[in-house]
This record gives C-alpha cells, sequence and structure tokens, in this order.
C-alpha cells in the first residue's frame, strides 16, 4: 500500500526539531535523575611506584548496576559516546553480577561529562561532589596535581567528597614534614 502525503499533512522542520529537543530534555532528565540515585563522582590516590612522588590521582564517573539494568547503563554510553561498561563478577550472595559504566580519561570528562552536568544540574547531595570533582579536573589539566603544593592541594579536596575518611597520602610520612 503506497500512502501519499500532502506537503501541509507534513510536519514542519520546526516541529521535527521540537520533538528531538523534547526527547532530547527528557533523555538529559532522565540521566541527572538516574546519576542522582545511582551515580558517583570520585577522585583516589592510589600508590604508583612510577610516578615522581608515589601516587596517582585517579578520577572517574561511575554508574553502578547489576545485570537486569544494563540496558541503563549503555544508554549513558550511547549518550555521552565515551567511557567504558565493565562487569565485576560477584562472588557473595547475590544472584546477578554487577556492571560499572566508568569514565576515566581525563579528557573525556573534561569534554563531555562536566559540561552536560554544569548544564544539567544534579539535584542531590551528589551536586556538591560534581563541584568538588570539576575542581580537581580542572587542577589536573593545569597540570597542578604534578607539583607536591598541587598534590596536596587535590589530596584536601579528595576529602571532603563522597564521606572520605582521611586521606592516607596525607597522613604519610612524605606530607608531614
Amino acid at each position: 500500500m503506497v500512502y501519499l502525503f500532502h506537503m501541509e499533512h507534513m510536519p514542519s522542520k520546526k516541529a521535527i526539531s521540537a520533538g528531538n529537543q523534547q526527547e532530547r530534555l527528557k533523555i538529559e532528565s532522565w540521566i541527572v535523575g538516574f546519576t542522582d540515585g545511582e551515580g558517583c563522582f570520585s577522585a583516589s590516590l592510589l600508590k604508583n611506584k612510577t610516578s615522581k612522588n608515589g601516587w596517582q590521582v585517579f578520577p572517574e564517573f561511575v554508574i553502578t548496576q547489576g545485570k537486569k539494568s544494563l540496558p541503563a547503563l549503555e544508554i549513558f554510553k550511547q549518550y555521552f559516546k565515551c567511557g567504558k561498561i565493565f562487569i565485576n563478577k560477584r562472588y557473595d550472595n547475590h544472584k546477578e553480577d554487577l556492571y560499572r559504566y566508568c569514565v576515566r580519561s581525563i579528557f573525556e570528562i573534561k569534554e563531555m561529562i562536566i559540561p552536560f552536568f554544569r548544564q544539567n544540574q544534579l539535584r542531590t547531595s551528589k551536586k556538591n561532589d560534581f563541584e568538588v570533582f570539576s575542581k580537581i579536573i580542572d587542577s589536573m589539566s593545569d597540570k597542578k596535581h604534578l607539583t607536591e603544593k598541587g598534590f596536596i592541594k587535590i589530596a584536601k579536596l579528595i576529602e571532603t567528597m563522597n564521606r572520605k575518611k582521611k586521606s592516607r597520602f596525607l597522613e604519610s610520612s612524605e606530607t608531614k614534614r
């Protein structure tokens, strides 16, 4: 069967664009809400023998879900066009493995993740973690983590995120001089 449409019955470019914009706003609102509930902006300090001071800053944006919710993580990966999904095998009494959508690249965090959450504000306490996370990423982009003073400043910022305990780096003999 062939359908013929007259131009007056076709949606205008503005209507199509408005529809796409509504869909985009829906997905962006969903991403913000999902992140508010299940996401994490974190930065850790890891011992690393190859780095100048023996420590490394390790920032990441993470969403963790059980296998049944893996399609939600795929939405994040498709939307942001970056990051990876990792499986965390479980060996406890849970019946399904966990999956983690992670963005660890400083470039991808700075170019995709931070601008998105600047434009689409979080509504929970994660908003504060995001602000601190953004400062850490900015410092790292400016290579401040490569200086002793900058690294200590980042370590102090990390302590304010995600109910972190005192940093082993700040408690170590290298920083207590």
